[in-house]
């Protein structure tokens, strides 16, 4: 039974994961949005193709759901080569950077993300890979142990981080490209919305595309996710096409309001107005009344509140905006 049951799981996640892949556009022509990072990266690529060497290495930062792994997927299709994926807390040691870079051919993709979490040692080893495509490693202990050079064929290297600021400058120094992903307008989102849907096969009225892009907060992570969502209210209810109230109902009951904010963005600007007049805060004393990794609130709420103008940053910590009161529905303390 319990066979059955992860076999079950394993197909499931499975089945999502070949959906999550069929909602990604594989050329630049179809990726959506981030126009100044595509038109700098169509003549990057053509001159790499046309002298026939590796892309330099790219350095994509960025909040998380802008399309930072999308984009590695579809430069490696653009460049017509390999692409091998991994993320920083998985290379603990020499040994695991040496077995993946061993297994790329000249011109190869490596994508790492969340790079800023490689260990110090594994950045160091990386340092003469990225520029020289060689590594030196010691190989067995005391007395017997020796340096052996490893050559290695020409590759790109593809990092993406959501906290640029914790890259060592050494590190950051050999990215030749280095590109800031901005958060998606109402129109990009809609058409990546339309577009979501043709794969999905449900069908999404204008207005039910822009009632979900506008709570989407900026995000295509986050609209491919409610669109989903949304899609299973439909088919609950019978309905056929997802259009503007449908939309919207659901997503009321998903609580996500009518500026994207979620239930946890409410529950820090209430918090903050209710027990700390408003702020200053420290991230550190948001993370504990939220009960949050301070990580997830710097990389997953705040830029989204920063943006929207319900947060903004002080040399004493974060103070809540009036704009944030009017939208919580909670009067400003006068004198403010």
């Amino acid at each position: 039974m319990t066979q059955d049951k992860l076999t079950d799981d394993q197909f499931l996640n499975d089945q999502e994961a070949a959906v999550e892949k069929s909602l990604r556009p594989q050329t630049l022509q179809q990726y959506i949005g981030q126009d100044r990072v595509k038109n700098e990266l169509r003549v990057y690529i053509k001159a790499a193709l046309d002298r026939q060497e590796a892309l330099d290495h790219v350095l994509l930062y960025g909040p998380p759901g802008l399309g930072k792994t999308t984009l590695a997927l579809v430069i490696a299709h653009e460049l017509n080569v390999n692409l091998r994926s991994t993320t920083g807390p998985s290379i603990e040691k020499a040994g695991d950077l040496v077995a993946i870079l061993s297994e790329l051919q000249a011109g190869d993709v490596l994508f790492i993300d969340e790079i800023h979490r490689l260990p110090k040692s594994i950045e160091e080893i990386l340092y003469s890979a990225m520029e020289d495509f060689y590594i030196d490693i010691i190989v067995g202990q005391g007395s017997d142990a020796h340096a052996v050079h490893y050559p290695l064929p020409p590759f790109t290297l593809i990092g993406a981080t959501t906290r640029a600021g914790q890259l060592s400058a050494p590190l950051r120094s050999r990215f030749g490209i280095v590109e800031h992903m901005n958060f998606y307008t109402e129109a990009e989102l809609t058409t990546i919305i339309q577009r979501s849907a043709q794969v999905l096969a449900v069908v999404v009225s204008d207005e039910g595309a822009h009632e979900l892009a506008r709570r989407s907060r900026g995000t295509p992570r986050v609209a491919n996710r409610l669109l989903k969502r949304v899609r299973d209210f439909a088919q609950v209810e019978n309905q056929e096409q997802i259009d503007q109230k449908l939309a919207a109902s659901s997503l009321d009951q998903l609580q996500v309001d009518d500026h994207g904010l979620d239930q946890t963005d409410r529950k820090l600007l209430t918090m903050m107005i209710e027990l700390y007049q408003g702020g200053p805060l420290g991230l550190k004393t948001m993370a504990v009344n939220l009960g949050e990794e301070q990580e997830t609130i710097e990389a997953v709420n705040e830029p989204y509140l920063l943006q929207q103008g319900f947060l903004k940053r002080t040399p004493r910590g974060r103070v809540v905006t009036p704009k944030a009161y009017e939208h919580l529905g909670i009067p400003f303390p006068k004198g403010e």
